[in-house]
């Protein structure tokens, strides 16, 4: 499911150069489960799944709606294994957006305990209790609508298109 992580298999003989192999220094490489390596250079982290026996290894990338994400992670997986800089994650939800979707949630759990809007928005937005009277026409009113409906959006639709950042679009 998720596209950044790249299924490694073995390269049909032919194609490649048979002395090339998979490496890494034994400090960036994690072995996390049978076949599930995990790669750290620099601050990033690169997740492969690597076929048993993979020699010469080769980048399994089906060609499906998520092939550009896909290749990107490729490309970020030969650079960590080749020792050169990773460079920056392109699926990597950015701070503002997460921040919401955290709220989002808090909201929904709110929500979904019974609480009354007014309630939710003193505790996520802080700012106190407003009085029954200034919340009809307070901007945090409307805000925490917003709010409360994207975390029930994601609740109903699904929170694992998150996974898919920023590609969910084309599914």
């Amino acid at each position: 499911m998720l596209p950044s992580v790249i299924a490694v298999t073995s390269l049909p003989s032919g194609l490649a150069d048979p002395r090339y192999r998979l490496s890494g220094r034994s400090n960036d490489l994690v072995v996390a489960d049978e076949g599930e390596v995990v790669l750290e250079r620099g601050g990033a982290v690169v997740r492969l799944h690597v076929e048993a026996g993979a020699e010469p290894p080769a980048a399994l990338l089906p060609f499906d709606e998520l092939f550009e994400i896909r290749a990107m992670a490729a490309i970020r997986a030969w650079r960590a294994v080749t020792g050169r800089s990773v460079g920056a994650n392109p699926a990597a939800l950015p701070a503002q957006r997460r921040d919401r979707l955290i709220l989002a949630l808090r909201a929904l759990d709110g929500r979904l305990d019974g609480a009354k809007h007014r309630e939710i928005a003193g505790v996520i937005f802080g700012g106190g209790e407003i009085s029954k009277r200034d919340w009809i026409s307070h901007d945090l009113r409307d805000r925490t609508a917003r709010t409360v409906r994207l975390g029930v959006t994601m609740m109903k639709v699904g929170h694992r298109r998150l996974l898919l950042h920023p590609y969910r679009r084309t599914l």
